[in-house]
């Protein structure tokens, strides 16, 4: 029998009952597993996703385990239903202890959205930014901000010019920028939150390269079959892993208080030069709420390097 997420995080023995998780990008996948997982462990679970029938398989999947489970679909190209997705959040809960930005993807083809932005951007970093802006007045104190980012952001620098162009559109790089987004956006959150004196952490990491993820299936020729074949080649995490990573930085007493760090599975590293640029991080954070047309979701940061 699999080793279930949160025994490989070990936090088995957490208590979340009580405690409220939403979790974007939780009908497949690590988010999926997640989701599950933390039900396991006592928490009411805010399920999202596209597909309507998924999120009530897990729904009911979290129901089986004894958690209260809400789905809230929501299309991330589509600002106004992220909106309409987080209102819908504030109105079915008291508030949110853990909020796992989790959704996002790999796109070969380039497509401009109805914000003027490239897909993936505006999926992977505008939209799980608009989340936590519209959320983080509902944020508890002691809650915890996970954002799924990527290895994929090194080698990459901040080049917000591009995003609004489909000009030597690449996929590859365009997740990669996107996955940089994350890291400087949850760094410049960090920034923030302490800055406004709010005892809220947030982290980002790598969970992995994920069989059946995804961003796996998009990958060019026969590579998707054969990580699906192989799940303990380097480089590649299962799913039941990948889902842990998530967990213990949502859950694990030992990063209790760890904020503006990136992760790579459950072990804090280093992450790219660029993702460390507190100049770039806020000029992100600025230009981002320009393209989503909000204000300011917490005071400017403090200077420093």
């Amino acid at each position: 029998m699999e080793t279930p997420p949160e025994a490989r995080a070990g936090v088995a023995d957490a208590d979340r009952a009580g405690t409220q998780a939403v979790v974007t990008g939780s009908t497949s996948g690590i988010g999926r597993a997640a989701a599950v997982a933390l039900g396991r462990l006592g928490a009411d679970v805010v399920v999202h996703g596209r597909d309507r029938d998924a999120g009530s398989a897990v729904v009911a999947e979290l129901n089986a385990v004894g958690a209260d489970a809400t789905f809230v679909p929501a299309d991330f190209t589509d600002r106004s239903a992220v909106r309409e997705f987080a209102t819908t959040v504030r109105a079915e809960t008291d508030g949110v202890d853990l909020l796992v930005n989790n959704a996002g993807g790999f796109f070969r083809d380039g497509r401009i959205t109805e914000l003027g932005v490239e897909r993936t951007f505006h999926v992977n970093h505008l939209s799980p930014f608009l989340v936590t802006a519209e959320l983080v007045d509902h944020l508890r104190e002691g809650a915890r901000v996970v954002t799924t980012a990527s290895a994929a952001h090194r080698g990459t620098d901040l080049d917000l010019d591009r995003t609004t162009t489909l000009d030597r559109y690449s996929g590859t790089w365009a997740y990669s920028h996107s996955k940089l987004a994350n890291v400087l956006f949850t760094n410049e959150l960090a920034r923030r939150l302490d800055a406004a004196g709010r005892p809220i952490t947030a982290n980002s990491l790598h969970p992995g390269a994920i069989p059946g993820s995804g961003f796996s299936r998009f990958l060019p020729g026969p590579l998707p079959a054969v990580i699906r074949l192989f799940d303990s080649i380097p480089g590649v995490t299962s799913v039941a892993d990948g889902a842990a990573a998530l967990l213990f930085l949502g859950v694990s007493p030992r990063v209790a208080g760890v904020s503006g760090r990136y992760f790579s599975g459950q072990d804090p590293e280093t992450p790219s030069a660029t993702a460390r640029d507190n100049g770039a991080a806020r000029r992100l954070w600025e230009r981002s709420t320009v393209l989503l047309g909000i204000n300011e979701p917490l005071p400017g940061a403090v200077d420093g390097t």
